[in-house]
């Protein structure tokens, strides 16, 4: 289990406003973590940093866009 005491959260710039808030924590070594702002006490998932980077990049570029058609890649 990864110690997440030490954690750094902060608010992920695309999290919208009226409710799906999602907290980063990026200064863990070798790892990112991410939560629910509105239930912290939940847990929180944790992914290598490679993977966390893949998913970045798939997100931005539309890739879990559900209200676009998915680009074949």
């Amino acid at each position: 289990m990864t110690d997440l005491s030490q954690a750094r959260w902060r608010k992920a710039r695309r999290s919208s406003h009226n409710g799906g808030c999602v907290e980063v924590a990026a200064n863990l070594p070798e790892v990112v973590a991410i939560r629910d702002s509105k239930r912290p006490g939940d847990g929180a998932h944790v992914i290598g940093r490679v993977a966390f980077a893949a998913f970045l990049a798939d997100a931005k570029e539309g890739r879990y866009d559900l209200s676009r058609p998915s680009r074949a890649r």
